[in-house]
């Protein structure tokens, strides 16, 4: 991998955007019977990965002066220098621009609109307010996180079902003790 391409492709925290792709994919699996419209999962899948790298992307950028005097984040493409924050900004407004298209114009409106919340969510209230002001970030924050599993089931049959909640509340309810076992790991 080229060296720009490699620090924007660290930007999009890919290991972490396959996991919440997978449980939105989980969502799209379990709202049908048989396999869900192929179109919309295609679709869906796409611009929910767009929207998690974009807020991954905007975590870095919030995220840059946090991450450089931190050994695990200080090789992260902003602290180093790789990238700037302008470079930053734009991959990241431009990934969410084209997520929300995605969503919009070729799943359904209300995917687009639940997705874009948990992207604000996720960039602006969890890393920007929640991350400083408390310890129990995570437990307020792990909202939008959780929310994959019923932004997949949107995606695929236009409507938010109370089982695609209960999907939300499961990873709800896992987030806090998965992250607390991390941080308490590094």
């Amino acid at each position: 991998m080229s060296g720009t391409f490699h620090r924007y492709f660290e930007l999009t925290k890919p290991r972490v955007v396959a996991l919440i792709v997978f449980t939105a994919v989980i969502g799209m699996l379990l709202a049908t019977p048989g396999l869900p419209p192929l179109r919309e999962s295609l679709l869906g899948t796409v611009g929910i990965w767009l929207a998690a790298a974009s807020a991954a992307a905007i975590n870095h950028l919030l995220d840059r002066r946090i991450d450089a005097v931190m050994a695990r984040t200080a090789g992260r493409p902003l602290p180093t220098g790789g990238l700037n924050g302008t470079q930053v900004l734009l991959f990241a407004l431009a990934l969410g621009a084209l997520s929300m298209a995605i969503l919009w114009f070729g799943v359904n409106p209300l995917t687009a609109v639940l997705t874009f919340a948990s992207l604000i969510g996720y960039a602006v209230i969890y890393t920007a307010y929640l991350k400083r002001a408390t310890p129990q970030n995570i437990v307020i924050g792990g909202l939008a996180g959780a929310a994959p599993p019923a932004l997949g089931w949107t995606a695929v049959t236009g409507e938010l079902h109370p089982h695609a909640l209960l999907l939300v509340l499961i990873v709800f309810v896992w987030t806090p003790p998965h992250f607390w076992a991390l941080a308490i790991f590094r």
